[in-house]
């Protein structure tokens, strides 16, 4: 039986705040700009909402304006269904539900396929991508409001609960937590399943070159307007000046980058909302991590798990799976990447 991994590279396609600027650049981990183009015959269609506690920026090319904001209406109203369905915000959603009773039955299959993709990253990465961590999340955000750090005492009780084996996932679409208090948030990798959700749905109404983008997670498709590659900027996680961005272009393939700079609990960013499930702390060496895959859930999960393992250890594990590449920023500025990142 293949996996959802697998099931990704055959499908086709069947994390601070972002701003908005003008021109149509989008500005976060990863940066699209679009070309401008004297092809009249292509028209770019651009919207922009909020979802997912960030912004979606989708951008559409092609002849039929009419056509196109079909889409991209059809897209966004796909990508709130499943954010809803997948929030640990919205009470009654099944993932909420989930944590408080510890059994879901007769889960979605979106849930039951993103579970499945959360356990596939966790065996991958050796525990280094794990979504039962949210116990942990929670106490940290508590810093902003006391402005004292956990006491250590209560992590290494939390620590107690976060393993990815707690989780069970049967085949009667039933998934259900082996140890009482668990509890999951799948923010690492549902955005990433989300967009390539709302992608797929372009392609249904036959589109095939466009971009969406989640908060630093994106999906390019085919190419702009000027018959060229989409082009990504990456930004420094120290400095918001869009002129020192590293810049890539890419087409049919996901990025997305997380970082200690996009939702930090201390000034000093060292910590953040990234947490180690092995330490119950925030990851010491990584500022930024920018993956290349061939879906943005798996880029998502692994942006993740990668500013846990660190440089050294993420371009190792990315060199041993063909399909993906690393770019990656530590607390210092140093940069390092896979050997096949920029091409």
């Amino acid at each position: 039986m293949n996996s959802y991994l697998d099931k990704q590279k055959t499908k086709g396609l069947s994390r601070r705040r972002l701003l908005q600027l003008t021109g149509g650049a989008v500005v976060i981990g990863a940066v699209v700009y679009l070309g401008l183009s004297q092809n009249r015959r292509m028209l770019v269609i651009r919207h922009s909402q909020p979802m997912m506690g960030t912004i979606v920026n989708l951008a559409v090319c092609g002849p039929d304006e009419t056509l196109s904001r079909e889409a991209i209406n059809a897209c966004c109203t796909r990508m709130e269904t499943l954010s809803s369905m997948m929030s640990t915000y919205v009470p009654d959603s099944p993932l909420s539900q989930l944590n408080r009773e510890g059994i879901l039955t007769n889960a979605p299959r979106e849930l039951v396929e993103v579970f499945t993709l959360s356990r596939e990253l966790s065996e991958l990465t050796g525990g280094a991508f794990d979504p039962t961590v949210l116990p942990l999340v929670g106490l940290f955000k508590e810093i902003k409001k006391s402005g004292v750090l956990p006491d250590e005492r209560k992590i290494k009780e939390i620590l107690q609960l976060v393993d990815y084996r707690h989780i069970v996932v049967e085949e009667s679409a039933t998934i259900k937590y082996s140890r009482p208090g668990t509890q999951v948030t799948l923010d690492a990798v549902a955005k990433g399943y989300i967009v390539d959700q709302g992608v797929a749905v372009l392609r249904e109404y036959g589109l095939t070159n466009a971009y969406v983008e989640a908060g630093g997670d994106l999906m390019t498709v085919g190419h702009r307007q000027d018959g060229k590659p989409w082009r990504i900027g990456i930004r420094d996680p120290r400095n918001d000046d869009l002129k020192q961005m590293t810049t890539i272009e890419l087409s049919d393939r996901a990025i997305a980058t997380s970082g200690d700079y996009m939702q930090y609990f201390t000034e000093d960013k060292k910590t953040h909302h990234i947490i180690n499930p092995h330490t119950g702390f925030s990851p010491i060496e990584t500022a930024s991590s920018s993956i290349l895959a061939p879906s943005v859930a798996k880029a998502d999960g692994l942006a993740t798990a990668t500013m846990v393992l660190g440089p050294e250890k993420s371009i190792a594990l990315l060199e041993s799976l063909p399909d993906c590449e690393g770019y990656f920023i530590d607390k210092a500025l140093n940069r390092s990447q896979t050997k096949g990142f920029f091409g």
